[in-house]
């Protein structure tokens, strides 16, 4: 029986795996940002749909590290640099907004689609929309829900908008989320994000935080 438990576990996390793979590689290949939806895709491609077979959202972001490490295009490098220069130069255009660079471009997994991810904090829901409009700046407002914590979430705005080539979203939370980040999608944990000088560190020494 303990053998049998054994090689039962194995195979599950041999199924996971392959998944966690298949998601890996939809995201880096096929555009897709959703690790929920790369999830759903990747098992479905594969006929693993029972709910052991589903990797957590942290295996298929190591996943995908090893994939971009493995096949990423000799340019990737280049191009995550080019992204947070973009983001620095950014956030000391929205220096009055407290910003911090989350999500591909800060962790090192951004690709030609990604967008870089600011948050902007005020609580004044309608500055953001004030500033973009005084600088004639054209954006889209959409909505997205988040977690604050662990018992609360919130619908918020993001401003998506294009500048020199390079896709941003500008995500606004109150003030007293600068003392707390937001939950990330990927691991219920507080969201990584870095300031301008974090940033600007980071450049300089070429190499991934958070």
């Amino acid at each position: 029986m303990p053998h049998a438990r054994q090689h039962a576990q194995t195979q599950t996390a041999q199924r996971r795996r392959h998944v966690a793979q298949e998601a890996a590689r939809l995201m880096a290949e096929g555009g897709i940002n959703d690790y929920s939806q790369a999830k759903r895709k990747a098992a479905s491609r594969l006929g693993m749909l029972d709910e052991a077979s589903l990797p957590a959202n942290r295996e298929i972001e190591q996943a995908l590290r090893e994939y971009q490490r493995l096949f990423a295009s000799p340019d990737h490098a280049g191009l995550l640099r080019s992204r947070r220069a973009a983001a620095l130069q950014a956030m000391a255009f929205f220096a009055d907004f407290s910003p911090r660079l989350a999500g591909p471009v800060l962790d090192g997994t951004a690709d030609g689609q990604s967008s870089v991810q600011l948050h902007l904090h005020s609580d004044d829901e309608d500055a953001i929309s004030r500033f973009l409009e005084d600088h004639h700046i054209p954006a889209d407002p959409r909505t997205r829900r988040i977690r604050l914590d662990q018992a609360r979430q919130a619908d918020v705005t993001v401003w998506q908008l294009v500048a020199d080539g390079v896709n941003f979203d500008l995500l606004v939370l109150p003030r007293q989320a600068l003392r707390q980040a937001p939950l990330s999608a990927i691991d219920a944990r507080p969201m990584a994000r870095a300031s301008a000088s974090q940033l600007e560190a980071l450049l300089a020494a070429d190499a991934p935080i958070g």
